[in-house]
């Protein structure tokens, strides 16, 4: 808070009528003193770093220097897309078309596996069968082991084939897929961890 003692000095500037009605006229307008009016315009001329023997400048060329910014960060735009992100795309990509062919391989070899252990078991329970003609009471015995046996394998044989396709999901799900792959993987591990 200004002390009220103290004296203030005023000194006087002359002007010509030119700029004396222009100065009234932004008096009238924002209602205004002369005194505030200075006081203010020279303070923004101080704040602003205009110099105010310069000619200013035109609003057309302001907007020219601005357009000239927007080219140039547009320009560094496309440049950082074109050297960065646009290999990174193309790794990206490259990188999951090989994983998908790996998966794809993988399911056919354990399809494959699958198949072959099968003809060997169905071969194996043909042996079993014909055993079983020889004896009753251990073709009644050995069905039931059987059975479980063959319930075990299918459910082996399911579990084995959902694996494939839960690894099949992962292999085709995109580099931004990052929730959907976890969840994928939560679902392997669950699976092969089940009992």
């Amino acid at each position: 808070m200004q002390n009220s003692t103290q004296k203030i000095i005023y000194t006087t500037v002359s002007i010509d009528t030119e700029t004396a009605s222009l100065v009234a006229k932004i008096c009238k307008r924002y209602s205004l003193k002369k005194s505030e009016v200075v006081k203010l315009a020279f303070g923004y001329i101080d704040k602003a770093h205009i110099n105010p023997a310069d000619a200013p400048e035109s609003v057309k060329s302001e907007l020219a220097k601005i357009n000239k910014r927007q080219d140039d960060i547009i320009r560094f735009i496309r440049n950082y897309e074109e050297k960065e992100l646009n290999p990174m795309i193309r790794t990206s990509h490259s990188i999951a078309v090989k994983f998908d062919g790996i998966a794809k391989a993988l399911e056919a070899a354990v399809l494959s596996q699958v198949k072959e252990n099968q003809e060997k078991y169905n071969t194996v329970l043909q042996k079993i069968s014909d055993q079983f003609g020889k004896n009753s009471e251990v073709i009644n015995n050995q069905g039931k082991q059987l059975t479980a046996l063959y319930q075990l394998q299918k459910k082996d044989n399911s579990k084995l084939l959902q694996l494939i396709n839960l690894y099949s999901d992962l292999a085709t799900c995109g580099v931004m897929d990052g929730k959907r792959k976890e969840n994928l993987r939560a679902e392997i591990n669950d699976l092969i961890n089940e009992k």
